[in-house]
């Protein structure tokens, strides 16, 4: 009998996957290249059970894609303006990424890295990273925690820690993209609430070209819900980057205990609420998904998932004004970032 060669990360070593279990029979799977998300499966009433996530179709091939699916994302997730920010006066030059720009910490960012397995169980994976002085272009260490849980009440909940020794921007989320019609369809079916009075204009580069806005008489408008479908590509705002690619100035303020959003199949037989303590969520409709390889077979089209990533808002490190807290970590200080998904059958 042949032995099954296992699969390398791209260090030479096999990738190590983690199960969560809860009693209500939903199962996520985690690997520790990227603190990784690679699956998300809720039970329905009728028994069946839905993929909620999009991913690949095995580890080797996630490293194929460049949409950062349901990697853990950072230093600086979302982009940072020409690479470059400046704190108490002097400058810091990052690797780019995106253009002139960097997006999501880089281009060896945290995704692309073995985070150390730390504890586990049926319910929760801790893992650790350490970041060292100048990488990615951003200053100090930084010392990184990312907990994933799986409660009993369907609940994934994702908590980011972070320590440094010097002044350093920190913004950790982690890049799902859901579909809860189990991701043969398009998203834009689905009906999506954001509890957020005003969101972030962007250019065709995703860089922030104006300042915030009121959603109010405007297609970014989700505090009543509606069909993503709805006002899609309706005016030049989403035009420049083919829908929605924008962060949400969120109500709850950081309470973590109020919801942030929530999110329906286009069936209605599944709903996701979001909570988060982040000040902001990025609303990505899955835009430039096109050619990104499919858990299934083939490849993903646009708008075939969607993301809801919990951050500061893009550029913090250039607009320390915004009504939000200071994005910048000192010593002495913990970062903490908290996110719960948490999923119902209907």
């Amino acid at each position: 009998m042949l032995k099954e060669t296992p699969q390398l990360a791209p260090d030479g070593q096999p990738y190590r996957i983690s199960t969560l279990r809860n009693d209500a029979g939903m199962v996520v799977t985690l690997m520790d290249w990227g603190a990784t998300l690679l699956s998300c499966r809720v039970p329905l009433h009728d028994g069946s059970v839905r993929e909620t996530l999009l991913g690949c179709p095995s580890p080797e091939v996630w490293h194929e894609q460049s949409a950062f699916l349901g990697a853990a994302v950072g230093r600086y997730a979302n982009r940072i303006a020409n690479s470059r920010f400046t704190i108490d006066g002097q400058e810091y030059r990052l690797t780019p990424s995106q253009g002139a720009h960097q997006l999501h910490g880089g281009p060896e960012g945290f995704d692309k890295r073995r985070w150390r397995i730390q504890r586990q169980n049926e319910c929760e994976v801790v893992y650790r990273l350490a970041s060292p002085d100048g990488d990615q272009g951003f200053p100090g260490n930084c010392d990184v925690i990312a907990l994933y849980t799986l409660t009993d009440d369907n609940r994934l909940v994702i908590e980011f820690r972070a320590l440094v020794d010097k002044p350093c921007p920190v913004n950790l989320t982690n890049h799902a993209y859901f579909n809860l019609d189990g991701s043969q369809s398009d998203v834009r079916g689905h009906r999506l609430q954001l509890l957020a009075d005003a969101f972030l204009p962007v250019g065709a580069d995703g860089i922030p070209d104006a300042p915030l806005r009121e959603v109010a008489g405007t297609s970014f408008d989700f505090r009543n819900a509606k069909t993503i479908s709805q006002d899609f590509l309706s005016d030049d705002e989403q035009n420049k980057v083919r829908g929605y690619d924008h962060a949400f100035l969120l109500q709850a303020a950081g309470d973590v205990t109020k919801p942030a959003a929530q999110l329906w199949a286009a069936d209605n037989r599944l709903q996701m609420t979001v909570y988060t303590s982040a000040p902001a969520l990025q609303f990505y409709s899955g835009n430039f998904l096109d050619g990104t390889p499919a858990r299934e077979q083939g490849n993903y089209s646009a708008y075939q998932g969607l993301a809801l990533e919990s951050e500061f808002l893009p550029d913090s490190p250039n607009h320390p004004n915004w009504p939000q807290p200071d994005c910048v970590l000192r010593p002495g200080q913990e970062y903490v970032s908290v996110t719960e998904y948490q999923f119902q059958a209907l």
